[in-house]
């Protein structure tokens, strides 16, 4: 099979899947439990500014997520689910420790 029709093969199973189609899908969940984002941050030492600078969101978004008016998804919760059990790894990651 060439990359070309890989690639097409690919969509055509993206867009059945997309329109409900879950014949030969596998389907993987995750579940990532809640964290308390402020408390995660404290174990840190980090202020919110710097917290929220190195994980890459506004510090408005922090605040929001700190004082319940939402709540992280996606990446984000996975990447506090991360933090909360070793609260060093992105300061590692990004010194290349």
């Amino acid at each position: 099979m060439s990359a070309f029709e890989s690639v097409s093969k690919g969509l055509e199973d993206a867009l059945a899947f997309a329109n409900g189609d879950l014949s030969g899908a596998k389907v993987h969940e995750v579940a990532v439990a809640d964290v308390d984002v402020a408390e995660v941050r404290q174990r840190t030492g980090l202020s919110q500014a710097e917290f929220a600078k190195s994980i890459g969101v506004a510090k408005g978004t922090l605040l929001n997520w700190e004082h319940g008016r939402r709540h992280p998804t996606g990446p984000a919760q996975v990447l506090l689910a991360l933090i909360a059990k070793r609260p060093s790894v992105v300061q590692d990651l990004l010194r290349g420790a």
